[in-house]
């Protein structure tokens, strides 16, 4: 509940819903698919002998640093929260917002101790994306811009794990316009959940824009073109890799496709639009992991 002045009304808590609170700040189900996408790039580029020392260190530094992002774009719509009666952790009083923002930059400080021994580039990979993240939680997030934050974010997360282990394969100029297309489908399906709250509150969202139909439409429309264009890398030649493999990728991601159309659209049930959110996540993973797997470095 929450007081007229849009502050959280004080009340007593226990150790177990502040550690409640803080999880469903961090959004951690979320973290782990985007630290799994950065130990594949990382494991892969180093096969046969990965540096599991080195890896474990980028894996941290990219945790603490999305802990933070994901704490702080909670802490900036705590507001909005209130008026549109959102169960988050700063609206519920499991954590105050004080506590949230001190949390938040003591993640960033945590991320940039973790992450000094990395290679400049690396290091500065981590910022840019940092950057990126907080400059969405500031308020881009509500305009169409959100999705271009989307698209530079995103292709940043394995040069942040090429450079971090000290391999930047030739091919990974590719990962920009690939990831762009994957991001931008991510920041659509991230936003399709709460489409109408952020119309309600004048937030003028990309998926806003779009409209419900219309980002179901661009969402797997954008990992189509994502799939072709690794489709076209491989039969020019443009990068190396092992057409066998290729083939059944981009076979099994329009099945998925097709698949998820079935079960997930403007006309299901609201509530599967956040599951929806998942299955693209682990969708756009798998298809630039596998594609990345596939290719010789």
């Amino acid at each position: 509940m929450r007081e007229g002045d849009g502050e959280p009304r004080k009340k007593k808590r226990s150790v177990g819903d502040i550690a409640v609170g803080l999880w469903m700040l961090a959004r951690v189900e979320r973290i782990v698919l985007i630290l799994a996408a950065v130990t594949l790039f990382a494991v892969r580029v180093t096969w046969p002998h990965p540096p599991w020392a080195l890896i474990l260190l980028l894996v941290a530094g990219q945790a603490a640093m999305q802990f933070s992002i994901a704490i702080l774009n909670d802490y900036c719509d705590r507001h909005l929260d209130a008026v549109g009666g959102k169960n988050r952790p700063i609206v519920l009083g499991l954590v105050r917002p004080h506590e949230a923002l001190l949390a938040g930059l003591f993640m960033i400080a945590v991320m940039v101790v973790i992450l000094l021994p990395l290679s400049l580039f690396a290091f500065l990979a981590a910022l840019a994306y940092l950057a990126l993240g907080q400059i969405y939680n500031l308020g881009l997030k509500s305009t169409p811009l959100s999705g271009i934050l989307f698209a530079l974010a995103i292709p940043l997360l394995p040069l942040y794990a090429f450079a971090g282990v000290g391999r930047i394969p030739s091919m990974a100029i590719w990962f920009i316009p690939i990831g762009a297309l994957l991001g931008v489908a991510l920041n659509l399906a991230n936003a399709l959940p709460d489409v109408e709250e952020d119309a309600a509150s004048k937030a003028n969202t990309l998926a806003v824009v779009l409209g419900v139909k219309g980002s179901f439409i661009a969402c797997p429309l954008l990992i189509v073109l994502a799939a072709i264009f690794l489709g076209v890398l491989t039969i020019l030649e443009l990068v190396p890799a092992q057409l066998w493999l290729i083939v059944p990728i981009l076979i099994l991601t329009g099945l998925s496709l097709v698949t998820m159309s079935l079960f997930f659209g403007p006309n299901k049930p609201r509530p599967t639009r956040k599951v929806y959110f998942y299955l693209v996540t682990l969708l756009c993973i798998a298809l630039a992991g596998s594609w990345f797997i596939a290719v010789r470095l």
